[in-house]
């Protein structure tokens, strides 16, 4: 009895370290499945973002960039559809086919034999959720749910009314789990609700929240509130309304983050910012859309000092507002490597320990290394770039271009990013060199995508 008694502080010890162990244990698997927040707008353009120079209130996001890395160089597809493509395959979109929008009465799918990420992180363990745009089919039958999300809500089309929630020829649009509903309210505050109810709701499990704004997209109505922020700074009535919309959403990115605060999940949340495309120009034809409720818009995004517009391969077609932000992971910073949207996939999924689900058809990398430290030496892969028969390829500081017109355009990015010297026939070697490596990628496509 006296050796027992002897022996009970020790195995007291013992019983309450391996408590604490399990409990270290516990959290270290926790953080071993990091939740992960992707947010997009639709359509902000480079100088469209406050943190950029942009004239638009962003202070929200102007936090964000300014306490985790701002992603200087990050690219995208020049229209909507082709850049989530690639962000949930982390394959070029031109593999699939989807060169531009769904849109219209099109019956076009993302195929629904492809391995997404939300699927992929579904099967290890990951809730996963999207709230806003989906456009990858127009159809509930082929709605998010379908492609490995666990749950959905918001539009399934490419544009949509912010109050009555239909498409532009009167399509109904909105949904819940793939299942079309009618719901009040506008569509900017719907989504930033839906996703702080999914935070609330999940914040016990590991999950990938899919955050994806119809804003700053046409057509445009903003509650007064907004538009009066900008009444004495912007007279353009079009711009104004832009601007205002882009606020709007910034408020609803910051009551995200906040409710990521509030639940005590800073610490093992990284959150993602990435707009799909650049900024369009204008919205003029308006007849037969939406009943002919919006007027045409002659000022809309603002790309500069990137040249060319959503649409185009330019780089302010396919060079957008992008941040990385995880407090006490990520050191704040800029990263002027070239990334490409294809790329967070395999990032993502790393991240989560299970890099050996990787396919093996991926065109993105893991490019976690250059998040920890933006002076790393990793290998970048071409960035390969499809639009409406033009073509890019981004090989370190150099990018050439094909138009449809057949000409030939070469730049030295990190002399000249604004795309103002063609040197196609002065570097007429290294454009050879490109062009080699730019057919590679189209045989990767297929016929069916060749021009």
């Amino acid at each position: 009895m006296k050796s027992y008694l002897r022996l009970l502080p020790v195995l007291i010890i013992f019983i309450i370290g391996a408590g604490l162990l399990s409990c270290t244990d516990s959290r270290s698997s926790r953080k071993g499945k990091p939740n992960i927040i992707f947010i997009m707008p639709d359509d902000l353009g480079w100088n469209d973002a406050g943190y950029n120079g942009s004239e638009i209130l962003t202070p929200h996001l102007d936090r964000l960039a300014r306490d985790g890395i701002r992603l200087n160089q990050h690219y995208v597809s020049p229209v909507c559809s082709p850049s989530r493509a690639a962000l949930l395959t982390g394959r070029f979109p031109s593999r699939f086919g989807i060169l531009g929008p769904i849109a219209g009465k099109s019956t076009q799918i993302l195929p629904d034999d492809v391995t997404t990420l939300p699927s992929l992180l579904a099967e290890s363990g990951y809730e996963t959720h999207i709230t806003g745009k989906w456009h990858l089919s127009l159809s509930a039958d082929h709605g998010p749910t379908q492609y490995g999300f666990k749950t959905s809500y918001g539009y399934l089309h490419g544009q949509i009314d912010p109050y009555t929630h239909r498409y532009k020829f009167g399509d109904a649009t909105w949904h819940r789990n793939d299942q079309l509903i009618e719901e009040e309210g506008h569509v900017t505050d719907l989504i930033t609700e839906d996703a702080i109810r999914y935070i609330n709701e999940t914040r016990d499990k590991p999950f990938f929240l899919a955050v994806t704004y119809s804003v700053p997209h046409y057509p445009l109505a903003e509650p007064g509130e907004w538009i009066d922020l900008y009444e004495d700074t912007i007279s353009e009535r079009s711009r104004r309304i832009f601007a205002a919309s882009v606020s709007h959403m910034d408020s609803g990115i910051g009551r995200i983050v906040e409710a990521i605060d509030r639940n005590g999940l800073t610490e093992n949340t990284l959150i993602v910012f990435s707009s799909d495309n650049g900024g369009q120009d204008n919205w003029l034809t308006t007849e037969g859309l939406y009943e002919s409720r919006y007027p045409p818009d002659p000022v809309l995004g603002d790309n500069r000092p990137l040249r060319g517009w959503k649409g185009e391969v330019y780089e302010g077609g396919i060079r957008v507002p992008a941040l990385a932000y995880w407090p006490g992971v990520l050191d704040p910073g800029v990263m002027d490597r070239p990334i490409h949207i294809v790329d967070w996939l395999p990032t993502f999924l790393a991240l989560s320990g299970i890099q050996e689900e990787l396919p093996d058809d991926l065109d993105g990398q893991d490019i976690w290394p250059l998040l920890l430290d933006p002076g790393s030496e990793l290998n970048l892969k071409p960035i390969y770039i499809t639009g409406a028969g033009e073509a890019a390829l981004r090989v370190g500081d150099w990018k050439l271009i094909e138009l449809r017109t057949g000409v030939t355009e070469l730049y030295n990015l990190r002399e000249d990013p604004a795309e103002e010297n063609n040197l196609a026939d002065i570097e007429s070697h290294r454009r050879d060199e490109l062009i080699s490596l730019l057919r590679r990628q189209q045989e990767k496509d297929g016929a069916a995508v060749h021009r």
